[in-house]
């Protein structure tokens, strides 16, 4: 289940697009792919500083070398871009982010103790470098500055800085946790996809670790979540909760501008207003593919993403191990029908509230109290889960301390 990744150089694959129906068509079978839910994964994501001076900016020399064989292609041209020794993928992201992206995995036992060893191994390797690895969403010490020189980042740039600050922030100094989860049977996607939705501004409260940037409080408590909402609206806003959401999705990325149009150079075409539905009715020299569609969803983040299964982008990195908690609540909120049909009663009174969630989190009364709904449900659900009894005491343990915030 790692986030779909972006070659930096690419000519026309895949098969011609036509028209419109046929694209969208596309999108909703590549998107929404039917199945019993039964696989979850992670990307982890953080802040990378140095030890002795987090304030001072990365250089991209010295992560390189810190990160060694293991470091992506998109920073040393030729590596040989291992993954991390249990398997896990290792990416950039444009600011020096290092990210480690699970393989899928039936059994949420297994996949802790993978990405948890991958994650130690990780921190590790940097500590040799005399860097560590952030504990918060967002940069606490330093202004956004881009690391990475790619023809994808700079098109990024490009379009975002015309937009506002928020872009720049976010590709530079955001650090997510994102929990990755099956889309369910036929029957069940509608209830799965407004459930997991509708959940994003309860978790975005209880999982609020950013308030701070460059040294500066922001007044928000997720201030990630800001700049993410703020980057580019038709790119990076919540999705509607609908009864089809396969053909609504369908038709917001047919509809969402076209960020860039790939080549060999170091700086890629990027289209004033042409949407990926311009493009298929003729808006440049030669149609789109099935695969410039593929790379167009990419470059797409709202805060829930379809991508086969539901990519949840919307919370905060956690510090240390506590990545553990806000997944397997996740996972234990969506593990059946009953409990997901629970999490809809309590959440889509709030299922709206994005921007009140990420500016205050917990002090929101409505969310607040979906959150002890939820929270509560969640705990009674972890103890089958399948986890040892320890891990399972501690997550629960959290949970309790998060119900006792969220009544106050």
């Amino acid at each position: 289940m790692a986030t779909l990744k972006h070659p930096q150089v690419r000519g026309p694959a895949g098969r011609w697009l036509r028209n419109r129906v046929e694209a969208e068509a596309y999108v909703a079978s590549v998107c929404f792919k039917h199945g019993p839910p039964k696989l979850h994964g992670v990307e982890l994501e953080w802040t990378v500083h140095h030890e002795d001076d987090p304030r001072r900016p990365l250089d991209a020399s010295r992560l390189a070398a810190a990160l060694g064989s293991y470091a992506p292609r998109t920073l040393v041209k030729d590596s040989p871009e291992l993954p991390l020794p249990s398997g896990s993928p290792l990416t950039v992201e444009p600011g020096g982010q290092v990210e480690i992206s699970s393989l899928p995995s039936s059994s949420l036992a297994e996949l802790f103790e993978v990405v948890t060893a991958d994650q130690a191994f990780l921190a590790e390797l940097l500590r040799e470098a005399g860097l560590v690895l952030g504990d918060r969403g967002l940069d606490q010490h330093r202004s956004p500055a881009r690391v990475l020189d790619t023809p994808r980042y700079a098109a990024m740039e490009h379009v975002f800085e015309a937009i506002g600050p928020h872009g720049i922030t976010m590709m530079c100094c955001s650090a997510g946790l994102q929990v990755c989860l099956d889309v369910g049977e036929p029957h069940t996607v509608a209830d799965r996809w407004a459930a997991v939705c509708a959940l994003g501004p309860v978790l975005v409260a209880a999982f609020a670790n950013s308030p701070t940037l460059a040294g500066r409080p922001t007044g928000w408590a997720s201030a990630r979540m800001r700049a993410v909402l703020g980057t580019d609206p038709p790119r990076s806003m919540p999705s509607a909760i609908v009864d089809d959401p396969a053909a609504d999705w369908a038709r917001r990325v047919l509809d969402t501008p076209v960020l860039c149009v790939r080549g060999d150079g170091e700086r890629w075409e990027t289209p004033v207003g042409l949407t990926f539905a311009d493009w298929v009715a003729g808006g440049l020299a030669r149609p789109p593919t099935t695969d410039d569609l593929d790379y167009h969803i990419s470059t797409m983040f709202p805060p829930v993403r379809p991508h086969g299964y539901f990519e949840v982008r919307y919370l905060d990195a956690q510090p240390g191990s506590a990545w553990v908690v806000p997944t397997t609540l996740l996972a234990a909120l969506m593990s059946d029908q009953p409990t997901v049909e629970a999490v809809l009663e309590a959440c889509l009174p709030v299922g709206d509230r994005w921007l009140p969630a990420a500016r205050d989190g917990l002090a929101d009364q409505a969310i607040a109290t979906a959150a002890a709904t939820v929270l509560s449900l969640g705990a009674t659900k972890v103890p089958g889960m399948g986890l040892s009894s320890d891990l399972t005491t501690a997550i629960v343990a959290d949970l309790d301390q998060l119900i006792v915030r969220s009544s106050r």
